[in-house]
């Protein structure tokens, strides 16, 4: 579990990085993946196993509190994403893709921290 966990934090420190660094290209390109293939949302489960993965794993890790209110959001968002019907999911889309540049940046700024955290809680740093 261990290495999954990692896994989940090197993602969200790449996509947080990308978003810093590039918000309106980085969403530029979510767009055109969801107009190329609408049935992308289904991969949403993959949150949903994450967020489950991460709530299982909380009560081992430090910032416990932090984990399990994290693990909930993705279990919410993954749900979210494959139980409601078309317009409402493309609404949501829509809603999250059509912000400020700034916005993302903010969104990129707190991935990083959580990937920090989640490293540090895994004990990479040498504290657990």
């Amino acid at each position: 579990m261990t290495y999954l966990l990692m896994a989940m934090a090197g993602l969200w420190l790449v996509d947080g990085l990308a978003l810093l660094v590039a918000p309106l290209w980085i969403i530029g390109q979510i767009r055109q993946a969801l107009v190329a293939s609408p049935s992308m949302r289904q991969w949403s489960g993959l949150t949903l196993v994450a967020g489950m993965i991460l709530l299982l794993q909380a009560s081992a890790l430090a910032y416990q509190g932090l984990w399990m209110v994290i693990g909930v959001a993705m279990v919410v968002k993954g749900g979210f994403f494959l139980l409601s019907n078309e317009d409402t999911c493309r609404s949501a889309l829509n809603w999250c893709l059509n912000r400020e540049a700034v916005d993302y940046r903010f969104w990129g700024l707190g991935l990083c921290t959580l990937s920090m955290l989640l490293i540090r809680a895994l004990g990479a740093f040498g504290a657990q």
